[in-house]
């Protein structure tokens, strides 16, 4: 079963509404030899929305899932691709914001689905309240406006009186002035629009993240020969090389078969065979 026979020819669509075919098709195209679509007409936003107008039900993967399902039924056809982001505190370094990119192929004529992932400390996600309209034009310069998209809206949680794409400073000075002169309204806020066709940084995690799909998707079961043979779990332990206890780092990584079952280990090697000590509870308590 090669990558090859399964993939080229075959039409895949791709589950959006916010241009993310402009990083993900030429990929999928190029390494997979399949004709991308899009699915006009499909509303993304109503599994949830970065600017909270709508909350999102469902976790990560479950979302990008119900897109790619919805997007087929869409096409009448049985390969999707989605993809769907999350912010949140980095796992391994605090105090620092990072971003976490799914992307989720699904075939359904051979009941295959692979994940693609990037998570990154670079996000420009950001928000804060302003007073006047020098404060709100501060504010969308220093994030690169209007490459990067920015909403104004009355309040951090209101999930009314939202505006965005505004496409020049002067149109958002004319709509931050509007704002402000509505009765009691003293400050507004104003952020960074997460959307992807609005933010050329989180366009560029999904394009690694797409690029870590291919990489998974070229990856074959040793047993039945299926794409998408990754890593799933590790096994931790690697030895301090100072006091030579075991760390929390890993030494083996689990590699699963959704497919067939089979799964074996493979020794972690960008850490070398050795813990750095500052790794180390017992060294570095």
């Amino acid at each position: 079963m090669t990558n090859k026979k399964l993939f080229a020819g075959r039409k895949i669509v791709i589950a959006t509404m916010h241009k993310k075919e402009h990083v993900i098709a030429p990929l999928l195209e190029q390494q997979l030899g399949v004709t991308t679509v899009v699915a006009d007409g499909l509303n993304t936003d109503k599994f949830g929305t970065f600017t909270r107008e709508i909350k999102r039900i469902d976790d990560q993967l479950e979302t990008a899932r119900k897109k790619a399902y919805a997007a087929m039924e869409l096409t009448k056809t049985d390969l999707a691709i989605a993809s769907e982001g999350s912010f949140s505190p980095h796992p391994s370094v605090p105090f620092i914001q990072s971003s976490l990119e799914l992307v989720l192929f699904i075939d359904k004529k051979h009941g295959l689905e692979i994940k693609g992932h990037h998570r990154a400390s670079e996000t420009n996600m950001n928000g804060e309240y302003a007073t006047n309209i020098a404060e709100v034009i501060n504010f969308a310069t220093k994030h690169n406006f209007p490459e990067t998209g920015i909403i104004l809206r009355f309040g951090e949680n209101i999930r009314f009186g939202i505006y965005k794409n505004i496409l020049t400073l002067e149109e958002l000075s004319y709509q931050a002035k509007k704002m402000f002169s509505y009765p009691f309204v003293k400050k507004i806020f104003i952020e960074t629009d997460m959307r992807a066709h609005k933010n050329p940084i989180r366009m560029k995690a999904i394009e690694k993240a797409t690029i870590d799909l291919l990489k998974n998707i070229q990856s074959v079961c040793p047993e039945c020969k299926t794409p998408g043979f990754v890593a799933v779990d590790f096994e931790k332990g690697l030895p301090c090389s100072l006091c030579k206890i075991p760390t929390d780092l890993p030494i083996y990584d689990i590699y699963h078969c959704e497919k067939c079952g089979f799964s074996t280990q493979k020794p972690v090697t960008k850490y070398g065979d050795l813990a750095d000590p500052k790794y180390c509870g017992h060294c570095n308590p």
